[in-house]
């Protein structure tokens, strides 16, 4: 077991004895009060306890959406209909659809802004992509994800307008090639739809699997690209 393991698990049994002492002698406000006074739980056991869960000792990633910033939106009509674009001053976060589960991006969402200048721009291009009028995007992107997910993600920018991946392709790209499935739940997980074109990942046969906004909007977007495909066939 590694030493960042056994030093957390001798502080939950510091502090349990510890805290079995403070509830016998005197009840629930006596712990409190007891450890607020206590010197060594306060200038030691607490900041080492605090650091294990932030997952600086055990090595654990910071959960997505929760990193202080707050996003704003704004609703879109397209061709495969409202787009709701969240953004923060480091750029646009995400392009969620109309039937988006609501976990699937969670992203602190604080209020509508109909004048943010990046949505705007985003909004811009986006009606140039539905014209055909553009095949690549310029922008800046705030991607909120795990850094397995980002290097996914950024995978996805590489595939060319009116061409395919699959999911094992992606997988040896990001030297992963063993990690297939989880490959396919971070392109699930992907917050910039479209842009991050997640849609241009297909089964390794041709088929078209799980996509965010349905797999009819899947097979339109690839249909607009004019992306060539062994087969439409939805898969489940």
């Amino acid at each position: 077991m590694s030493s960042p393991f056994i030093a957390a698990a001798g502080l939950g049994f510091e502090i349990a004895g510890f805290l079995g002492r403070c509830l016998f002698s005197g009840g629930w406000n006596g712990v409190f009060r007891v450890l607020c006074g206590h010197e060594r739980f306060m200038k030691v056991i607490l900041p080492k306890t605090a650091s294990a869960i932030q997952g600086k000792d055990i090595g654990m990633t910071k959960a997505p959406g929760y990193d202080g910033k707050h996003y704003v939106y704004r609703i879109m009509k397209s061709p495969v209909g409202a787009l709701k674009l969240v953004g923060s001053d480091d750029g646009l976060a995400a392009i969620l659809w109309d039937n988006d589960r609501p976990k699937r991006v969670p992203l602190s969402i604080v209020a509508e802004d109909g004048n943010h200048p990046i949505l705007l721009e985003a909004e811009r291009q986006l009606l140039e992509y539905f014209a055909g009028k553009r095949q690549a995007f310029d922008l800046p992107l705030d991607f909120a994800g795990t850094e397995f997910q980002r290097k996914v993600w950024h995978a996805l920018l590489a595939i060319p307008f009116g061409e395919t991946r699959t999911y094992r392709q992606i997988a040896a790209e990001i030297g992963a090639l063993k990690a297939v499935r989880a490959v396919g739940a971070a392109n699930g997980r992907n917050p910039i739809s479209i842009i991050a074109p997640c849609h241009r990942v297909i089964g390794s046969t041709g088929e078209l699997r799980g996509f965010a906004g349905g797999l009819e909007r899947k097979a339109y977007l690839l249909r607009l690209e004019g992306a060539e495909t062994k087969t439409f066939d939805f898969a489940a």
